[in-house]
């Protein structure tokens, strides 16, 4: 049988014959057997609360303290009744009392007293104290980790399951540390009925030899005394280690690894607090009247620690670290330094701590998370991001460069958080406009932060600011973004799984400078290019009839088929503004081939007046707070979306055709010749 499947039977069990201790007489054999099985737990409870890496490791020890705590008063009442009934406990109480008393009752009674004292007002009211303290700490900080987990999971850093789990390990923890506020009364009710125990079994012991048993006062002071020292050490012994792991569990920080290693490692890493320590230690040697052995002896035991610790860390070091770097040379010192990285952010350089995990930054952690979202989003392996610092920058901004061209610059001060909301004027703080969406808002001291949300504010954190920004900045620029490398390593990826796909591509049909065109195209659209193969398949086809770059990416979108529509797809609604009938026939009338593809030709007054029609619908559906594009008929898409991308760049384009395999889709506006009238 499992471990498991003997604890559903005996924990159980064994609560129902904790109780009846309380009301049977049991033999002193028997009673022998279970005061060393009382000992024989708490020595377990308390090295497996030394061996976990987490108090949560350990979520059963509330629990498991109640019983405990239950089995030994349990027993308490078991050898009482044994010893005022009989005047013999069992072996174990006596062979104990012997040994403390030692001959004497004085001694053995002082012992058992020094023993409860610890006991009760060192390490019981300390563990009673840091577990209320660890309680209420936990419990105020339950909505900000919660709401931390939101703000995580909203800016793509984790997933929905990862979101779940750390809510339940909030949750638990929080409970964990309510539960053990509650727990610790046990240890400090524990040491009290110990102590009245005790004297009960004196005073009463004492009584019982000289009125009942006839013994004379010294026979039954030395006859009981034993008894009473020898039941209580039994007793106290297991409810030391007991409340050393009440101790231990709720003044344990979560760290990697058990307090063992991490004493170990954290108290010998300082080589020069071991050195001075132990000079120290070694020096009091030398003080007139003190015994030189012991002082020599741990005083040197401390110094060869930092000897082996110092030898320890040189060791890790690579080999050649002490000789002389060798020379770079000039000319490729300067092609490196020309180099371009595809993308950087660049902080102010009061913004390092954004990146300094010492210091609570996890900025590296969220662009890595922006990388995988990206990816999954729209099939875009972004390059390595990388972070520097400029004092060129004003204090507390940072600036997004791609292929070393500043796309896009905001603010993150330090010490701040950003409120948006349309309640903001009674909050302290610098009103500001966020960078991505143009929201009003206000750069507040963190310690508002808790006032802004009560006022109905949405607040966000810094880092979440500049992460929402970068992911916007490389969504824009995506077709920049994918070079010919990331398209070699796309086609490779493809090869693996499907090999005749690609092989009737590239090279036979289309080299990669042309398949790179095609998805840049493509990504200008804001069309995702995760599933290559439909887009290889359609290239195919048409590559077999003409390698136009326009009529590939024409061609790409068809074959990709409800996955256009798809991308701007919110909530199973696709909403639309369209052309007005007539106004598409004029367009469509003059759309012409141009070297890049067709274009629309229209008289300058003509044009001028379209593009402001346009604008104008444009501001009337932006009004609505709803993202939408612009549809028409499949001949005339392409060289409308050149027209609109000189108006309103991030304005989608799709034709009827694409539009139609949308679950559901919702006209909001209409654009004429001279106005626009929002649906």
């Amino acid at each position: 049988m499992s471990a498991s499947g003997i604890g559903r039977y005996a924990l159980p069990v064994g609560v129902v014959g904790i109780v009846l201790l309380l009301v049977v007489p049991l033999p002193p054999a028997l009673l022998d057997g279970l005061i060393v099985l009382s000992i024989a737990i708490s020595v377990l409870v308390l090295l497996t609360a030394m061996y976990v890496e987490r108090p949560l490791d350990f979520s059963i020890f509330p629990a498991l303290l109640l019983v405990i705590t239950l089995f030994r008063l349990g027993l308490n009442v078991a050898s009482t009744r044994l010893v005022l009934l009989d005047g013999y406990a069992g072996d174990v109480i006596g062979a104990f009392g012997e040994f403390v008393i030692g001959g004497s009752l004085v001694v053995g009674l002082v012992i058992f007293l020094i023993l409860t004292v610890i006991q009760f007002a060192v390490i019981t009211n300390g563990a009673t104290r840091v577990a209320e303290v660890g309680a209420r700490f936990t419990l105020d900080a339950l909505p900000g980790k919660q709401m931390a987990i939101d703000a995580d999971l909203n800016a793509g850093l984790i997933d929905e399951d990862t979101a779940r789990t750390r809510r339940a390990e909030v949750t638990a923890e929080a409970d964990f540390y309510g539960a053990m506020d509650g727990a610790s009364k046990f240890v400090k009710g524990d040491a009290i009925a110990a102590i009245i125990i005790t004297i009960i079994n004196l005073l009463g012991g004492f009584g019982v030899g000289v009125a009942q048993k006839g013994m004379g006062w010294g026979d039954a002071l030395s006859t009981y005394s034993l008894l009473t020292v020898g039941d209580g050490l039994v007793s106290q012994i297991p409810a030391l280690l007991t409340s050393v792991a009440t101790g231990l569990i709720v003044t344990r920080a979560t760290s990697q690894g058990d307090m063992g290693s991490d004493a170990a490692s954290q108290l010998l890493r300082s080589t020069r607090a071991l050195t001075i320590g132990g000079a120290a230690i070694a020096g009091l040697a030398v003080v007139p009247g003190l015994p030189k052995l012991p002082f020599l002896l741990v005083g040197g035991a401390m110094l060869a620690l930092a000897v082996r610790a110092r030898r320890a860390g040189s060791d890790e070091d690579e080999p050649g670290d002490d000789l002389e770097p060798a020379p770079v040379d000039p000319t490729q010192q300067l092609v490196e330094d020309m180099s371009v990285d595809p993308l950087e952010v660049v902080l102010a350089s009061d913004l390092v701590d954004l990146v300094d995990a010492g210091a609570g930054g996890d900025l590296l952690d969220r662009v890595r998370a922006l990388r995988r979202k990206v990816a999954l989003e729209i099939g875009l392996v972004l390059p390595p991001v990388r972070t520097r610092d400029s004092l060129d920058l004003p204090p507390g901004s940072y600036s997004v460069v791609v292929s070393g061209v500043e796309v896009g610059r905001g603010q993150a001060p330090a010490g701040k958080v950003l409120a948006l909301g349309d309640m903001l004027d009674g909050l302290p703080g610098v009103t500001t406009v966020e960078p991505v969406f143009g929201l009003p808002g206000k750069w507040l001291p963190v310690e508002a932060r808790h006032q802004a949300e009560l006022a109905g504010a949405t607040v966000v954190d810094r880092g979440s600011v500049l992460i929402t920004h970068l992911g916007e900045v490389v969504r824009a620029n995506a077709s920049r973004l994918l070079s010919r490398e990331d398209v070699k390593g796309l086609v490779e990826s493809v090869r693996r799984q499907h090999p005749v796909v690609v092989e009737e591509l590239v090279p036979s049909q289309l080299s990669l400078g042309e398949v790179q065109r095609v998805l840049r195209g493509l990504l200008d659209e804001r069309v995702p290019v995760r599933d290559l193969v439909s887009i290889f398949e359609a290239l195919s086809l048409r590559a077999r009839v003409s390698s136009d770059v326009d009529g590939l990416v024409e061609a790409a979108r068809a074959g990709l088929g409800p996955a256009v529509a798809d991308a701007f797809t919110r909530d199973g609604v696709l909403r639309v503004l369209t052309l007005d009938p007539l106004l598409e026939h004029e367009l469509a009338e003059h759309v012409r081939p141009g070297e890049d593809g067709p274009v629309v030709q229209l008289e300058p007054g003509t044009l001028g007046r379209v593009l402001d029609a346009l604008t104008a619908a444009v501001q009337r559906v932006d009004a609505l707070g709803v993202e939408y594009v612009l549809v028409c008929a499949p001949g005339l898409r392409s060289a409308l979306r050149r027209l609109v991308q000189a108006a309103v760049p991030t304005l989608a384009v799709l034709s009827y055709t694409e539009a139609g395999q949308a679950p559901r889709v919702e006209a909001v506006g209409t654009v004429t010749n001279a106005s626009a009238v929002a649906s």
